[in-house]
C-alpha cells in the first residue's frame, strides 16, 4: 500500500486544467465517487491526492488486499482501475460500500463499467494540449532540483524542444537532466560513458560501433554554431566530403 502524501496544489493554468481544478474543489465537499483519467504523468495521482489528502493509495495489483480495503477505510484512491483483474468485481464493491472512493484510470472512453458506474468523471487532457501548464511544471520541477542537488539557479524558461512523450514525468527527466549537464565536467561525463558501455562491448566491430555517441553531438552542435558543413569541417579538421559522409552515416539520429 502506497502511503498518502500531502498535496499543497493542483499545478495548472490552462482552461482544462482549471475546470479539473474546480471539480476537484467540489469533490472536496461531497463524499461521491470520482473518476479521473489521462495519459501517465498528466497529474492524476496529483488531483486525486488533492480532493483526498489522508487517503490511503492502492493500485490493482493485490486485488485480494484492495477488496478488504474498501472495506475497511472512509476513504480510499486507487490508481490503474484499469489493470483490475476482475473490473466488475471491483466497481460492484466499490458501490456496496461507504468508502468514499477516487480512482484513476489512463482512459475510460472505451470501457462502459467506468463510464456507467462513475457519473463523476474528470478527464485531464496531455501536456501538448495544454501548453499553458508546461511553465509552472518546470518551476516547480526547477525548485525541486535546487533542493535536491543543494543549490539555487534562477528559473529560466528553457529555449530546448520540450519532451511530452510521457507528459510531466519526461519534462520532469528532461529538466533535470538538463540541470545536472550544466556543471558537468569531462570527468563525469567520461564516467557517465563508462557506465554505459559496461555492459554493452564485446563484439568485434564495438568501435564503430559506438562512434556515434561521440560523433553525433559534435557534429550536432557544430552544426548549430556555425550554421554551414564548410565551416563545421574547417572548425573540426576534416575534409568537407569526409564530414559530409559521417553526417550521412549517422542521418538514423538525426543528422542531416
Amino acid at each position: 500500500m502506497e502511503q498518502a502524501v500531502v498535496v499543497t496544489s493542483f499545478l495548472g493554468k490552462s482552461r482544462a486544467s482549471s475546470e479539473a481544478f474546480k471539480t476537484a474543489n467540489l469533490l472536496k465537499t461531497l463524499s461521491v465517487n470520482a473518476l479521473i483519467y489521462g495519459e501517465n504523468g498528466t497529474g492524476k495521482l496529483t488531483l486525486a491526492r488533492y480532493i483526498l489528502p489522508n487517503a490511503p493509495i492502492l493500485n490493482t495489483n493485490n486485488f485480494d488486499e484492495l477488496l478488504e480495503a474498501i472495506n475497511s477505510h472512509r476513504e480510499l484512491i486507487i490508481t490503474h482501475v484499469e489493470d483490475a483483474p476482475n473490473l466488475k468485481r471491483l466497481i460492484d464493491a466499490i458501490i456496496a460500500s461507504k468508502t468514499h472512493v477516487v480512482v484513476t484510470s489512463r482512459d475510460s472512453a472505451q470501457n462502459e463499467l467506468l463510464q456507467d458506474n462513475f457519473s463523476v468523471r474528470i478527464h485531464i487532457p496531455p501536456l501538448s494540449e495544454r501548453e499553458e501548464d508546461i511553465k509552472p511544471l518546470l518551476e516547480l520541477f526547477m525548485r525541486e532540483a535546487n533542493t535536491i542537488f543543494g543549490e539555487e539557479k534562477p528559473f529560466v524558461m528553457p529555449t530546448y524542444t520540450f519532451d511530452l512523450s510521457q507528459n510531466a514525468i519526461s519534462l520532469r527527466k528532461q529538466l533535470f537532466l538538463h540541470y545536472q549537464f550544466s556543471n558537468i565536467s569531462e570527468n563525469d561525463l567520461i564516467a557517465i560513458m563508462e557506465q554505459y558501455l559496461s555492459d554493452k562491448l564485446g563484439s568485434k566491430n564495438d568501435y564503430r560501433k559506438y562512434l556515434h555517441l561521440y560523433e553525433v553531438p559534435l557534429i550536432r552542435v557544430g552544426l548549430k554554431q556555425f550554421k554551414s558543413q564548410l565551416q563545421l569541417s574547417d572548425k573540426l579538421g576534416l575534409n568537407r566530403n569526409t564530414l559530409r559522409k559521417k553526417i550521412a552515416d549517422n542521418s538514423p539520429y538525426g543528422l542531416e
